[in-house]
């Protein structure tokens, strides 16, 4: 059997600061069953200096397997990872933020129900489990548990952390769905659209959460949960 490849996209808005670091963190994770890794950044037109700073990266790393792609004007995160999605060439695809807020070292346990063959999509939830996770925002957790309880109302799912970073794929499962929502929405969009896939096996694994607060560069904020809210109805409503 082939070596398989689990395709790693990163959308990167301004984040000079962080992103060789998670880069180091990526790179230094062995997956298990010998999988390969693809990582994919997408240069949401930064205004910083990230896009050099990848180039830099790229260039050092010569070795491994890492693009670049550049948006030529600012999408939004979703749009970020429609490219990304679309680019990768893996059997797996997952979702990671360039900050330094989620965990590479968990891709195993995500990764652990796909290729026992119990699921098609796992989500990470920083609600479950015995991981650490950084004390932050009240009402950030409460609009997240909002959010999730009322994806899970339309969508007939028991998830804990529709909001969350860290979504795994097939890529035959995620690759073929028309993705719409360009910013924050894509979230919630994603949860609908893959719940209304006949059969689909969607697992929840725990993984932990070293959360920023504004100042370090945290960029989600209320208009997103409105829009997430709206999504939610959007793509489950009107499938």
């Amino acid at each position: 059997m082939a070596n398989q490849t689990l395709s790693i996209v990163i959308p990167a808005y301004n984040e000079e600061r962080t992103i060789h670091l998670i880069l180091n963190k990526v790179l230094a994770v062995t997956l298990r069953d010998n999988i390969q890794k693809e990582i994919i950044l997408v240069n949401d037109c930064s205004k910083d200096g990230t896009k050099n700073a990848i180039e830099q990266y790229i260039a050092a790393h010569s070795t491994e397997n890492i693009v670049l792609y550049n948006h030529e004007v600012n999408k939004g995160k979703g749009a970020a990872l429609h490219t990304g999605i679309k680019k990768a060439s893996g059997d797996y695809i997952i979702i990671q933020d360039a900050d330094l807020e989620y965990d590479p070292k968990e891709y195993n346990v995500l990764l652990q129900p796909l290729l026992d063959g119990f699921a098609d999509v796992v989500y990470g939830s920083r609600f479950i489990g015995g991981k650490p996770h950084r004390i932050l925002f009240f009402w950030h957790t409460i609009g997240n548990k909002m959010l999730t309880m009322a994806s899970n109302l339309f969508t007939n799912l028991n998830l804990t952390d529709m909001e969350t970073c860290y979504k795994l794929f097939k890529s035959e499962i995620i690759q073929p769905i028309k993705l719409q929502e360009e910013r924050f929405g894509f979230e919630p969009e994603v949860t609908a659209r893959v719940s209304q896939i006949p059969n689909i096996r969607i697992y929840e694994v725990g993984i932990s959460y070293y959360g920023r607060t504004y100042e370090e560069g945290k960029k989600i904020g209320m208009k997103d949960a409105f829009r997430a809210l709206y999504c939610i109805i959007k793509y489950n409503i009107f499938k």
